[in-house]
């Protein structure tokens, strides 16, 4: 695992380390920063921007579990179209259910975050990198892929989306959600999708197709809803998924949710 390395913040990256420096913008998300990352304090980079798109570490080891219980079993690659920060790239890789992880992020500096966060917990090996346009990425180096689960926890258009209490999904930025599944479903039917949670359920409905249901799954932590994931394809969950109720555990662990279907 990496030592802890002083970050290049001449390239927007850093480490904060005390309150007093760290942005009033980020505040609220640093305060969490040992749930956001575990290990935090051994070295994490971040850019400002990346913390308002980084999914919390109980939350992304919940959904690498829902992801890797529910893919078809011959299923054997996960690409992360938005990785940001790496969280959620660091929990597939740690799952040790996928043969290939990819991650793709636009922003050189919290790509260069992503793959020294991936050192710290020790699977900087395991994942593939690239940096790019994911849409664009897709379409040249990876759009043959076979056996792969595309996951993607897209821009929401910032921490505005708070305000609204439904989410329209069809007016998200910077992309919506019809340019997202298009795309991605010249791919793979095998689509998981992080959105608000206020996210706007009808306007899913569409992308159901004949004899298949959505699959849709509620993460919260301390009590608080985070967000959703949306299970497109061959996903197939138990009774036990039905049954749980998702939160965080008192070691920080967070639980699986009940699963609701949109058919």
């Amino acid at each position: 695992m990496a030592p802890m390395t002083d970050p290049p913040a001449d390239e927007g990256i850093f480490h904060y380390q005390y309150g007093d420096d760290v942005p009033a913008e980020v505040q609220k998300y640093w305060a969490q920063r040992d749930t956001i990352f575990s290990e935090y304090s051994r070295g994490i980079w971040m850019t400002n921007d990346a913390w308002f798109g980084i999914t919390p570490e109980p939350v992304a080891n919940a959904i690498s579990e829902h992801v890797s219980d529910g893919a078809p079993k011959e299923k054997k690659i996960i690409i992360d179209a938005f990785a940001g920060a790496g969280g959620n790239a660091i929990a597939f890789a740690l799952s040790g259910r996928w043969e290939q992880v990819f991650a793709i992020e636009k922003d050189p500096a919290v790509l260069k975050c992503a793959k020294h966060n991936a050192e710290i917990y020790g699977v900087e090996k395991k994942i593939w990198w690239y940096e790019g346009d994911c849409f664009e990425v897709l379409r040249t180096h990876l759009a043959r892929t076979k056996d792969a689960i595309i996951y993607a926890s897209p821009p929401w258009g910032g921490p505005g989306y708070r305000e609204d209490n439904v989410f329209n999904l069809k007016t998200m930025e910077p992309y919506n959600l019809d340019t997202i599944y298009t795309a991605f479903a010249k791919v793979t039917k095998d689509i998981v999708l992080y959105l608000p949670r206020t996210s706007n359920l009808n306007q899913l409905v569409k992308y159901t197709t004949e004899g298949k249901k959505l699959e849709v799954a509620h993460y919260c932590l301390k009590g608080a809803s985070k967000a959703i994931c949306v299970y497109f394809g061959d996903f197939t969950f138990g009774p036990k998924d039905d049954d749980e109720t998702i939160d965080e555990t008192a070691d920080g662990a967070a639980e699986g949710n009940g699963v609701s279907h949109l058919e």
